[in-house]
């Protein structure tokens, strides 16, 4: 039986599997907490934007923040994606990982002149700039080092993608982007800066969209302003819409892959531009629902006005719940272990908000092991040392196959690079 959002998680007996592999087993070989990943739950997912973009002249750059593992990326890049990236350490993690520089967009509103050095010197795709200030920084550097950096600016339609506020980024009020309102002003400006080659232009309204409709009306504004740039002659040889499909945690419904670029390339077909490169910027619709968080149970401890499930899994593991108020099913690993408990599953971190799961039904003892599901994006990425706290190990699978590819911190490797004070 498959659970929802997460097809290639499934129960054969009572024992839960991420496709041919048993999670308690892998839990067993590697120690919790653990990250888990599948490659035919990535591959199903890259599978609907290829088949949707067969023909067409497109670049699909998978958005490395929402998983940054070197063997994802290396995933990825195996199978033709570019990336998507908003810092410099992404820059070196994509390249570690095989990828082109030529395939790589350079997103984020605060880079460094040192970052755009690097990327300028290992020859990135493009730069999303976000701000006038970005494009003049850029231009000293690129003309200094007798590069050319290849721009295509990032406009804020003031789209409400109707999803979370801390993931919208396409409204007015968001620090995302050129106000639409200004847009025509900035390409000029971009035109005439030396260093500087306009190629295309980028919006990215937020992430887990669940609709069709945000993504259509930002097309239409972005669509708007070629026309209006395109009528002052600086020529853009790309469209990039973004990425932030969402997917199926609870009850949400989010189009498919397919249908949701279907509907871009017939309006923009419509519109006369599809003669115009495509880019999209793909990443928890690639691999959120290809990820399992699978944690011990430590103890079940009855309380006055509730029940807790405390599990060696914590918000430095897994910050969605605590930073979101996100809700993601967690299941046992080993079913048929007697009555389920309603309880809140939190961990050993000293914060009220570390929690993973409030109000769950759970038939569990201690030494067993849950899984928190959907736990592909956002999660390993996210993970931090708090409370000196070593971050989870990670292994992919394929088929029956399971590989470790990362191993699991030491309190050595969190205290490497400090330094004691000279002795008193």
């Amino acid at each position: 039986m498959s659970l929802p959002g997460a097809p290639d998680v499934a129960y054969r007996g009572d024992t839960l599997h991420l496709e041919g592999a048993a999670l308690s087993e892998l839990a067993g070989r590697f120690g919790t907490p653990l990250y888990v990943y599948s490659c035919a739950a990535m591959a199903r997912a890259l599978g609907g934007y290829q088949r949707a973009l067969a023909g067409r002249d497109h670049l699909l750059c998978y958005a490395m923040k929402a998983n940054s593992s070197l063997a994802v990326l290396q995933w990825f890049e195996r199978r033709g994606c570019g990336f998507d990236i908003v810092s410099g350490g992404e820059l070196e993690r994509a390249l570690a990982a095989g990828a082109g520089a030529g395939r790589i967009v350079f997103s984020g509103v605060g880079k460094t002149r040192s970052e755009m050095a690097r990327a300028l010197l290992a020859g990135v795709f493009c730069f999303n700039v976000e701000s006038l200030g970005e494009l003049e920084v850029l231009s000293t550097i690129a003309t200094a080092s007798g590069r050319v950096a290849r721009v295509s600016l990032r406009v804020n339609p003031d789209v409400d993608a109707k999803t979370h506020p801390y993931i919208s980024t396409g409204l007015r009020g968001n620090k995302f982007g050129i106000a639409h309102s200004s847009a025509l002003a900035a390409f000029r400006r971009a035109a005439r800066l030396p260093g500087i080659e306009v190629v295309g232009i980028d919006c990215h309204i937020g992430s887990q969209i669940a609709a069709t409709e945000p993504y259509l009306e930002a097309l239409e504004r972005l669509l708007d302003l070629v026309e209006a740039v395109e009528a002052e002659g600086i020529w853009l040889s790309h469209v990039d819409v973004g990425g932030g499909l969402g997917i199926t945690y609870a009850e949400e419904t989010p189009p498919a892959a397919e249908e949701l670029v279907a509907r871009l390339l017939e309006r923009i077909d419509a519109r006369g531009h599809g003669h115009r490169r495509l880019l999209l910027e793909p990443g928890r619709s690639l691999v959120g629902n290809a990820g399992v968080l699978v944690s011990e149970v430590l103890y079940v401890k009855p309380g006055e006005t509730k029940n807790f499930c405390i599990v060696d899994a914590a918000m430095n593991d897994l910050m969605r719940p605590a930073m979101y108020d996100a809700w993601m099913r967690i299941v046992e690993c080993e079913r048929g272990r007697g009555e389920p408990l309603v309880c809140d599953v939190v961990g050993p971190i000293c914060e009220s908000g570390d929690w993973l799961g409030r109000g769950r039904a759970l038939a569990v003892a201690p030494g067993d092991y849950i899984a928190v599901l959907s736990a592909g994006a956002y999660a390993m990425s996210m993970a931090s040392n708090y409370n000196t706290r070593g971050r989870a190990a990670e292994v992919m699978v394929d088929g029956d196959n399971a590989w470790l590819i990362r191993d699991r911190e030491t309190p050595a490797d969190l205290m490497r690079g400090e330094h004691l004070l000279p002795p008193a």
